[in-house]
């Protein structure tokens, strides 16, 4: 079974209601010509979710929140919960993104909620993983890899991890204009792979989605993209422009 193929972009706390409705305009009018073998998703802010949710309904573009709580519903002030992102419209979560970990101290215990929640309420996760530099540098980066893989996936069934995505994102890249080799790239996602295959089987580890995160643009996209265990973007800055999504929806 081919893996699917995926380009999603993080818009993170950018865009006010007029910038994200002509952000999807452009991208709706450009997605026709990706590949019919590729998907996107797009994660704009939590206030604008259910706008562009309708927007791009019936599109080639799904939609998902960049964070929830792992609660239905309670006394939470300032948090979204898995019902209300998928009332919104949203198809996916963004969960144990990079800055959600090392801004707001995300431990992967509460990740594994979040992943367990998505999954109750009928969300699809994306779950990002990823190193520090001084991590990187210490040559840490799988060790660092299977530790948020093992316990951001703790008690996720088989059958669940069928619509798993994974996202590995280098904190050292993100944001940085430092981009993973796609040498560097391949060997982090073929690990993943074999540490997949070691929690739940080979078959499973063959059809999860493994996308790379960091300073993703239309220039690098297709040498990433190219690489056999590679299997798509979750891009930041260049999602924020529709002319430089779509070139590496493309590329």
């Amino acid at each position: 079974m081919g893996r699917r193929v995926i380009i999603s972009g993080n818009w993170k706390m950018n865009k006010e209601s007029a910038g994200a409705a002509e952000l999807v305009k452009g991208l709706l009018a450009d997605v026709k010509n990706m590949s019919a073998e590729r998907e996107m998703i797009i994660f704009p802010p939590a206030i604008y979710l259910k706008e562009v949710s309708e927007m791009t309904k019936g599109s080639k573009i799904k939609t998902g929140a960049q964070n929830m709580y792992f609660k239905a519903e309670g006394a939470f002030t300032g948090e979204n919960s898995p019902k209300m992102v998928k009332d919104a419209g949203a198809q996916y979560i963004l969960i144990g993104h990079s800055e959600r970990r090392h801004v707001f101290g995300e431990t992967d215990a509460l990740i594994n909620q979040k992943v367990k929640a998505a999954y109750e309420f009928g969300l699809l996760p994306m779950l990002c993983i990823g190193e520090l530099l001084e991590e990187f540098k210490a040559g840490k980066s799988k060790d660092v890899c299977k530790k948020q893989l093992v316990e951001g996936l703790k008690d996720v069934s088989a059958d669940q991890m069928k619509s798993m995505v994974i996202a590995y994102e280098p904190v050292w890249a993100i944001g940085t204009g430092e981009v993973a080799t796609p040498e560097i790239a391949e060997d982090i996602h073929k690990f993943c792979r074999e540490v997949l295959t070691d929690l739940y089987s080979a078959e499973i580890s063959s059809i999860v989605p493994i996308l790379y995160g960091g300073s993703v643009k239309a220039d690098n996209a297709a040498g990433l993209i190219a690489k056999e265990n590679v299997d798509g973007a979750l891009v930041g800055g260049a999602c924020l422009d529709a002319a430089s999504f779509m070139g590496i929806a493309k590329a």
